[in-house]
């Protein structure tokens, strides 16, 4: 049966406050652990005003306090920002207050603009040290070395499951490399989609983490009661990608009727293939539709996201997306 997750970015809507915003953090969650939901995963983005989830880590701890069973993570921190050593020490600290429920997923982009990843201060170098910065976090995280002169205070022993992110080939190559489960980004650059599932698999070497191939798809859910509904509440995501592929990010905008009428006309059609693999609409029609991403990638897992204004709306989605997800893995 396949597992079915949510990914919040902590969305700030215009009219909104960045407070409301965590507020809804909490209260999603909730919902998500309600409706029968795997894993409540968190995506780390910086010098954004429209989203909230700069702390992934501290809003980690945050929903895992306020919820008891669902699995809770970051989709994912971006360690070229972080040393490995403090990202295994806060992810250990983690596992050791809430066992058996923290996730780490890893992402070799920055997560913003490159004048804020030089404020970051992490590394400058143009250099890739993604993949031994993956192994080094991942020692951190396994058993105690005898001699080992450095160890994660909380973190050592805790064994925090990594998943290693990515939009591209060289996250699935390195995942399948590493043995490690893969999750693609496919809710924002499906472009790579098809090759990198192919890669991954194809390649994957089992590991002492995994035994087989562990894909986790990615679909934005824009579910409602009717098609048209479901259609107004993506307008939303729709503004905001255009906003932020004109170099204006802001707020998530309020819906519009028409919303190809209010985007520059080159635009759209880029904003459109970003976001193809959306399911919009009713319940039967957004159940069609990720029958459809099913049957295509044969994922091992899902996982559900979606930014929308109202945040009652958001949490309907959600719900009419798990009773859709629990139909089909009945069915299955």
């Amino acid at each position: 049966m396949i597992p079915f997750s949510l990914l919040d970015l902590a969305p700030v809507p215009e009219g909104s406050t960045v407070t409301e915003a965590l507020a809804n953090v909490t209260d999603l969650a909730r919902h998500a652990e309600r409706l029968g939901y795997h894993r409540f995963w968190m995506a780390e983005h910086h010098n954004m005003t429209g989203i909230a989830s700069a702390a992934t880590a501290v809003m980690i701890g945050h929903v895992a306090g306020a919820t008891r069973t669902i699995r809770v993570g970051a989709g994912g921190i971006m360690l070229p920002n972080h040393s490995p050593l403090m990202v295994a020490e806060q992810f250990g600290t983690l596992a050791t207050l809430y066992p058996g429920r923290i996730d780490l997923g890893l992402g070799r982009a920055p997560g913003t603009d490159g004048a804020t990843a030089q404020a970051l201060r992490r590394n400058r170098n143009p250099e890739d040290h993604f993949p031994n910065d993956v192994v080094e976090l991942m020692t951190y995280l396994g058993d105690a070395e005898p001699n080992a002169p450095i160890r994660a205070v909380p973190g050592t022993g805790t064994h925090v499951p990594v998943w290693i992110l990515g939009s591209s080939l060289f996250g699935a190559q390195l995942a399948a490399y590493l043995g490690l489960p893969y999750a693609f980004a496919s809710h924002f650059a499906p472009a790579a989609l098809p090759e990198a599932v192919e890669a991954y698999r194809g390649g994957f070497r089992p590991s002492a983490h995994l035994d087989r191939p562990r894909f986790m798809l990615a679909v934005n859910v824009f579910a409602a009661d009717t098609d048209a509904e479901g259609t107004y509440l993506r307008s939303s995501m729709i503004q905001a990608f255009a906003n932020l592929r004109t170099g204006q990010p802001g707020p998530l905008p309020r819906p519009v009727e028409n919303v190809e009428e209010i985007l520059p006309p080159h635009i759209l059609p880029g904003v459109r293939h970003a976001l193809a693999v959306s399911a919009v609409g009713s319940a039967a029609t957004v159940r069609q539709q990720l029958q459809g991403f099913l049957d295509a990638y044969q994922p091992d897992e899902v996982i559900l996201t979606g930014q929308i204004h109202d945040h009652a709306a958001r949490k309907r989605s959600f719900a009419i997306a798990a009773e859709v997800m629990s139909d089909l893995r009945a069915a299955a």
